[in-house]
């Protein structure tokens, strides 16, 4: 039987509600076509569905055929997305990920999705100062940003500006032991995130409610009393939503810490949380936040025990691949790739 005869029974038994069979004949139809990337492109979609949560097993298959896709047609931008989508949220490869999106820009360098792809993740990682740059490079090279973009480009140039006022001796690394960040880990550890809303309940609506009682014999009876008293309650909502926000960034920075020491973890392959705090209630709450699929690797490099080296590096890729793509770099040295030495 042809591939495109195996492609079509796969469909028919997908609609049918048959995924089993639709996998194994999508599946028969890439054995007899390597080259048929809508197969492929059915057979990421029934590892890995959109809104569901997939083992690693499938995860990894998954990503194994978006591969398979963009190899054979580096236009394909949904394979691109959903790749890296596996990568970074299913299976926290960060690193690969970095990698992943050059490869996009390189296929695509006018697109400005790459560029934001590693800007997020390097910001994640704590690594702002990359992240600054990949960020400028939006601007730098006139990339074509669609107006969907535009909220998470103003999100992560507010990040990346508020880091960029901390000193950088305080920003949280996982990768060095000593950091001063660990100790408010561990002085956290045995307690849950603090939700916003819980926040606001607790410092902004005693205030509310308070207004809404003086409100009468301060403003009077009559719309004038009543517009004062919504002016009054509108302020203070304002004000309080500011208040509670910067009160949650920094009531809940260990457990932000120890989510980029996750993250971290699963991205280098490496073990750097100690035994104490991973036993302990705050990471079990952002452990089980996790797909299956993250976990099932995290588990995987934790049990693999492998320590982080003295003289470990993260595998940067080289940004600047897309010029020559473009032909505008001839001959260039490849550049060393930014090092981390634990502290």
């Amino acid at each position: 039987m042809s591939a495109e005869n195996h492609y079509l029974d796969a469909i028919e038994a997908e609609e049918n509600g048959e995924l089993e069979n639709a996998l194994e004949h999508a599946r028969l139809a890439v054995k007899a076509d390597p080259e048929h990337t809508n197969a492929w492109w059915m057979i990421v979609g029934l590892l890995s569905p959109d809104g569901k949560y997939p083992d690693i097993e499938q995860a990894s298959k998954a990503l194994v055929a978006c591969n398979k896709i963009i190899d054979i047609d580096p236009t394909r931008v949904d394979a691109w997305v959903k790749g890296g989508r596996i990568m970074v949220d299913q299976l926290g490869l960060y690193e690969d990920a970095l990698h992943w999106w050059q490869r996009c820009r390189d296929a695509a360098p006018l697109e400005a999705v790459p560029v934001i792809e590693q800007t997020t993740i390097l910001s994640d990682l704590g690594m702002y100062a990359e992240a600054r740059d990949r960020l400028g490079s939006l601007f730098e090279d006139d990339l074509d940003i669609a107006n969907s973009q535009l909220a998470r480009i103003t999100h992560l140039h507010r990040t990346l500006e508020m880091s960029a006022e901390q000193d950088p001796k305080a920003l949280f690394k996982p990768w060095q032991k000593k950091h001063g960040g660990w100790t408010a880990i561990k002085m956290r550890a045995n307690k849950a995130p603090v939700s916003e809303n819980m926040l606001f309940m607790m410092t902004t609506v005693p205030f509310l409610m308070m207004e809404v009682f003086v409100s009468r014999s301060l403003f009077g009876d009559g719309w004038g009393g009543f517009c004062l008293t919504s002016l009054l309650i509108l302020v203070t909502v304002i004000i309080g939503m500011s208040f509670t926000r910067k009160l949650y960034q920094r009531v809940n920075r260990p457990g932000f810490n120890l989510l980029r020491a996750i993250q971290f973890e699963a991205s280098s392959g490496k073990v750097v949380i100690p035994e104490d705090i991973r036993g302990a209630k705050l990471y079990m709450f952002l452990y089980s936040r996790h797909p299956p699929a993250f976990q099932q690797r995290l588990n995987k490099i934790i049990e693999s025990d492998n320590k982080l080296p003295r003289n470990w590096k993260m595998n940067m890729p080289d940004f600047e691949s897309h010029y020559d793509e473009m032909g505008f770099i001839e001959d260039a040295d490849d550049e060393a790739p930014t090092s981390y030495e634990e502290e």
